[in-house]
């Protein structure tokens, strides 16, 4: 088994709510019990939306509750050079196009060919061939994925000049050493692209994936920092103490039946929560 190296992502465009705890419960969780590494990343790509502000709160909500990365803090806004360079390696492939097209689910290739110039209010985009992507979920089992017809050709850097989220963390991953993702199940559609982009950009063995279950305020809505949902620094100002948050996200996931399963519901208690899950 390669050494374990993981990472907790947020993005600083709103305060962490129970979401993000339970996603911290599964990081450190895991991370602790294989004696593995957590990494604390920054995703303040999206630069319209971040802010500073969310970003301190993040980290000192964090420290509060007792998830300390085994590393410094990396941000993606400080990493430009680095999404450049790999941009280059793409580009030596032939692989990417400058795009006039608004944001689809689904891009059908309207600019594939057109040979547009890149310049301001144009995204770029990757040529994905049809590829079947497989890989086991360590959670959900095997699972494949066909990236080009979810998606079509993805967009790697918006017509505002940021990069996306699905470039920036693969390449952060692969940059980083990132050895096993865990994350929302929201995002295991993404998982797919993610393998065939970071094939491209020349990673030989690509990362285990582990996708946990969402706390959710309704059948169809997840958790939103935006709605301002359960956020830890309400909880805080109520009194509630860092143990009672971590123990109420444990419930909310299903790890806990109930809150009084864990007296003491801090990092070191909850790893033995996770003892069923197969590295």
């Amino acid at each position: 088994m390669r050494d374990i190296i993981t990472r907790f992502a947020p993005a600083p465009t709103g305060f962490l709510h129970l979401g993000h705890v339970v996603n911290a419960i599964f990081v450190w969780g895991l991370a602790r019990r294989a004696g593995g590494r957590v990494l604390l990343r920054i995703e303040d790509h999206d630069r319209q939306r971040s802010r500073v502000e969310f970003e301190q709160a993040i980290v000192e909500d964090l420290a509060w509750l007792g998830f300390i990365a085994d590393a410094p803090l990396v941000r993606q806004s400080e990493r430009g050079e680095i999404y450049a360079r790999a941009l280059a390696r793409l580009q030596s492939q032939g692989l990417i196009y400058a795009c006039g097209c608004a944001r689809a689910d689904r891009y059908p290739g309207t600019c594939r060919d057109l040979n547009l110039v890149d310049g301001r209010g144009m995204t770029l985009r990757v040529r994905l061939d049809p590829t079947v992507e497989q890989f086991v979920d360590l959670r959900q089992g095997p699972q494949e994925q066909r990236p080009s017809e979810q998606c079509g050709d993805m967009v790697i850097r918006d017509r505002d000049g940021n990069w996306t989220y699905q470039f920036a963390v693969t390449v952060d991953d692969l940059q980083q050493g990132v050895t096993l993702v865990i994350r929302g199940d929201d995002v295991l559609d993404s998982t797919g692209r993610q393998l065939q982009l970071a094939r491209l950009l020349g990673r030989e063995n690509p990362p285990r994936f582990f996708h946990h279950p969402l706390i959710m305020k309704s059948a169809t809505q997840k958790l939103s920092k935006s709605d301002h949902d359960t956020g830890v620094r309400d909880l805080r100002v109520a009194g509630w103490t860092a143990e009672r948050v971590i123990g109420q996200a444990a419930v909310m996931a299903g790890l806990l039946t109930e809150l009084g399963d864990v007296q003491t519901a801090d990092v070191s208690s909850i790893i033995s929560l996770l003892s069923e899950v197969d590295l």
